[in-house]
């Protein structure tokens, strides 16, 4: 029999892997564990996975269970997709971001030199096991990162969705209510991903609010200020959807009401009129970039993304102002 291995961070190690070490299945499992945090997502954690794997007699048949947030499904799905060439994963999201995002779509990698997911590689799990309990784990920042892009997901699907969200007590969360919502949400990436799973077009519309948000995500990291993920999205989102406005037609009171939810939750960024040339220059390595101009996802209204957008940096600037200040 093939043998098993289950990756966990120092916190899922703790609180998740509790809830599945019972189970006949994980019987003889090999466990894994690397540190928490999104700068563990390096090449050393990377090495150090691929070491215990070879250690343990890891073969391509053998299967690894990425038992965590975004981080751990990124690298381990990443581990898997090059230890001999590629052996299978499962992932077991526990949070909600990862439930509704990291998860799901095959993109696996780690951050390097200064950069988020800047090595990867596009790779499917055999199964991804959606199980709700684990977010009873959560802090109300880890639940909060999550539903930001579940605002996202409802942006580009439709104005029903986008209500429903953003009418939702996510800090006080009905979980029987939020199940359904978070497989409406996955659905939601997934009709996308299954349109273009290599990104070359359609996909690119799951970028919505992350140009930015991942320039505003590399500066924090860069200064060694921890920001989740969705936070960075959510900020994202208030550029994507300004801009939108400008550029696009994209109404202005929907993007009052999305904005003032944010704003309300996740405040603002943490930067200023200084920092827009670093801001400028990392959003220059973003990966869905094409002949050295930067690329936006923006709308034209609920459910009508158009991606490839380009704007004038006069006008990037005023959507940074807007950001800080508006």
């Amino acid at each position: 029999m093939e043998p098993i291995f289950v990756l966990t961070d120092t916190n899922t190690l703790r609180c998740c892997w509790p809830l599945l070490s019972n189970e006949p299945a994980y019987a003889n499992a090999h466990v894994i564990t690397i540190p928490a945090s999104d700068e563990a997502k390096n090449l050393d954690t990377l090495t150090y996975v691929w070491q215990q794997l070879q250690e343990h007699g890891a073969t391509r048949q053998s299967l690894l269970v990425n038992l965590g947030g975004g981080m751990v499904t990124d690298l381990g799905g990443f581990a898997a997709a090059t230890f001999k060439r590629g052996m299978r994963f499962k992932n077991i999201p526990t949070t909600l971001l990862a439930m509704v995002d990291a998860a799901i779509g095959g993109k696996t990698g780690i951050n390097f030199g200064g950069l988020k997911n800047e090595i990867g590689a596009f790779a499917e799990p055999v199964e991804t096991v959606i199980d709700t309990r684990m977010l009873r784990t959560l802090d109300s920042e880890n639940l909060l990162s999550g539903y930001a892009e579940m605002i996202k997901h409802a942006l580009i699907s439709n104005q029903k969705m986008l209500a429903e969200i953003l009418n939702f007590d996510i800090l006080n969360p009905d979980f029987d209510a939020l199940d359904v919502m978070i497989r409406q949400s996955a659905d939601v990436k997934r009709a996308f991903v299954a349109q273009d799973p290599c990104e070359q077009g359609l996909r690119k519309a799951l970028n919505l609010g992350h140009t930015i948000g991942h320039a505003i995500e590399s500066l924090a990291m860069q200064r060694a200020h921890t920001m989740l993920h969705g936070y960075a999205v959510a900020h994202g989102l208030v550029a994507a959807l300004y801009m939108s406005v400008v550029a696009k037609g994209f109404p202005t009171e929907t993007m009052r009401q999305v904005v003032a939810y944010i704003r309300e939750n996740y405040g603002r960024p943490d930067i200023t009129c200084d920092d827009y040339p670093q801001l400028l220059q990392l959003m220059q390595h973003d990966k869905k970039n094409t002949a050295g101009h930067i690329n936006f996802t923006l709308l034209s209204a609920v459910g009508q993304p158009l991606i490839n957008q380009q704007l004038p940096e006069t006008d990037i600037l005023d959507t940074l102002d807007f950001l800080r200040e508006g």
